[in-house]
């Protein structure tokens, strides 16, 4: 194999697929990113057996030929090079690749591509494109709120699905919880979405689907199987194994009948909290107590080894002595989803789940669960 390449574009393919090549693993191989040259481009292929990312990038191929070589060695040695620079790599068929670049010369390892695992992508029953903004806004106000439970497995994701809602039609809508919290965002449903199965995708694809995703313009395709998903923007393809299990019945844990209603403003609801959660325990799960009552909200905390603190907001709320308590991280990471500039709170009672949503906007929605306090 003998190509050239331009520095930047070898750089930006290189770090879409390392990223998923993990740092320690059992099968050298899973270790290194295949390369394929032909056809005046190069194919990047790197896995860790349930993600699978392939990019292709513009080169001048003098050779045709298949190796692979170390993931992150590799994209350490190019993101050192001079900006815009030539980069060659040639192998002569035997254990090494020799990458020069100016007056910088590697002799890199390579393992024989014949190992190289296949992430086979079966058949796909349904595919749809969405614009690259919608699926990120999805996973943006849902990802903070996927479990890290490994017991509860199918918790570790974010759970993908069509719903017929009335009055609005089909949407596609994202949920993720940790029981602890719950977060729910939608977007009318791309032509081609109808019916598809529900499907949990893994938290470590949507990170990576995330990255891929931040700065994109344009349309991304997206393949679902029951065992696969595949998701395909310009010239890079992620596939990905989906969690197996059954996502809980998230809509019987959504409160219909809270009608307790405060609206805050959100900037100074989130300072309030943030400070006063200053002294916050640890120990005693970062508890914070909102105390309402017509038109002022009072945030307290009280730590046994360091003291009080108390903090009062003006908000709208027509209902006397409520009181509930929160853990500040989670209110915290809710109140961060809030786009416009009042937060709204829709309460039951001290025991039972707080709804939150942005004023006026119904395509996500927030549940927390309340703490002693």
């Amino acid at each position: 194999m003998k190509v050239t390449l331009e520095r930047n574009h070898l750089l930006k393919s290189l770090g879409h697929v390392h990223r998923v090549v993990e740092r320690r693993n059992t099968y050298p191989i899973l270790a290194n990113v295949l390369f394929k040259a032909g056809d005046d481009k190069v194919e990047l292929r790197a896995t860790d057996l349930d993600i699978e990312v392939t990019e292709s990038v513009p080169a001048m191929v003098s050779t045709a030929g298949t190796t692979t070589v170390p993931a992150h060695t590799l994209y350490e040695i190019v993101r050192k090079l001079a900006d815009g620079a030539e980069v060659r790599l040639e192998t002569d068929g035997g254990e090494n690749m020799v990458l020069t670049s100016g007056r910088s010369r590697f002799n890199l390892a390579c393992l024989s591509p014949d190992s190289f695992p296949d992430l086979k992508s079966g058949s796909f029953g349904h595919e749809f494109s969405m614009p690259a903004s919608a699926l990120r806004e999805l996973i943006e106000r849902t990802q903070f709120a996927i479990s890290n439970e490994e017991t509860r497995y199918y918790l570790n994701g974010i759970y993908f699905h069509t719903v017929d809602v009335s009055n609005v039609g089909v949407v596609l809508r994202a949920v993720a919880t940790d029981g602890h919290r719950m977060a729910r965002a939608e977007i009318e449903a791309p032509s081609g979405a109808q019916g598809m199965p529900g499907i949990i995708v893994p938290k470590k694809t949507v990170g990576e689907v995330q990255k891929l995703l931040d700065g994109a313009e344009g349309d991304v395709t997206v393949e679902v199987s029951d065992t696969k998903i595949r998701f395909t923007l310009g010239s890079v393809v992620l596939l990905s194994k989906l969690i197996e299990g059954t996502f809980p019945d998230y809509d019987r844990v959504t409160p219909k009948n809270n009608d307790k209603q405060m609206n805050v403003d959100r900037a100074s609801f989130a300072t309030a909290v943030d400070r006063v959660s200053t002294i916050a325990s640890d120990r005693g799960g970062k508890a914070v107590k909102l105390q309402a009552r017509e038109g002022l909200l009072e945030l307290s905390v009280t730590n046994p080894d360091h003291g009080t603190a108390s903090e009062e907001l003006a908000v709208e709320f027509d209902t006397d002595g409520f009181e509930i308590g929160f853990n500040a991280r989670y209110l915290l990471d809710i109140i961060s989803q809030i786009r416009s500039d009042n937060a709204v709170f829709m309460f039951n009672d001290a025991g039972s789940p707080t709804l939150v949503k942005d004023e006026g906007e119904t395509r996500a929605l927030y549940v927390l669960m309340p703490m002693r306090v």
